[in-house]
């Protein structure tokens, strides 16, 4: 049953995911909690590990989680279940896309996308940040100073380097922080 319910679930997350792996969040997190595979807390710490391992977010959840569940045909299962959208989507997309490319209408469409992934991924990163700065027995001051203090940095990185931060410096940055303030 566990088999069935990996394969539903990640085919789920694989068709509807769209605009990248911090698009892709929310829906992770509502599939995985409704079948209670992850508590928040693991959850929250299954996205730092997939974001700072190598390869894509979604990938690597699929088989961490199906690795936990199910073992090796349980991680085999979730990751194929969570890639195989996508790759039948892009054979398909790239068939017809040479048709369409030009095509204002078609064109339009991709450009109202645009601001809707960017809300998704504005709310993903609220949402983190507060599950992440309150619990339960209430605030977490050393999470709440921390995230105060990346913001800063990435502030003061653009206005003083005159660039963006990377994002591994913030991940380093951020490491440091938790250490100093662990």
């Amino acid at each position: 049953m566990i088999y069935l319910e990996l394969l539903l679930g990640f085919l789920q997350i694989g068709m509807f995911a769209f605009g990248g792996a911090y698009g892709a969040i929310p829906l992770i997190r509502d599939v995985v909690m409704s079948y209670g595979w992850l508590s928040e807390d693991q959850l929250t710490y299954m996205i730092a590990v997939s974001e700072s391992t190598p390869g894509p977010i979604m990938v690597n959840m699929a088989t961490y989680i199906g690795s936990s569940q199910g073992g090796i045909l349980g991680a085999v299962i979730a990751t194929t279940a969570v890639a195989l959208p996508s790759f039948i989507i892009i054979l398909i997309v790239s068939t017809i896309l040479k048709n369409f490319a030009e095509n204002p209408h078609f064109q339009a469409v991709l450009r109202g996308i645009k601001p809707c992934i960017i809300g998704i991924i504005i709310s993903t990163g609220l949402n983190m940040i507060i599950n992440n700065c309150h619990s339960s027995e209430g605030l977490n001051y050393v999470n709440i100073l921390i995230t105060l203090i990346l913001i800063m940095f990435m502030l003061l990185h653009k206005r003083f380097l005159k660039s963006k931060a990377s994002p591994i410096h913030l991940i380093i940055f951020a490491a440091i922080l938790g250490i100093a303030f662990g």
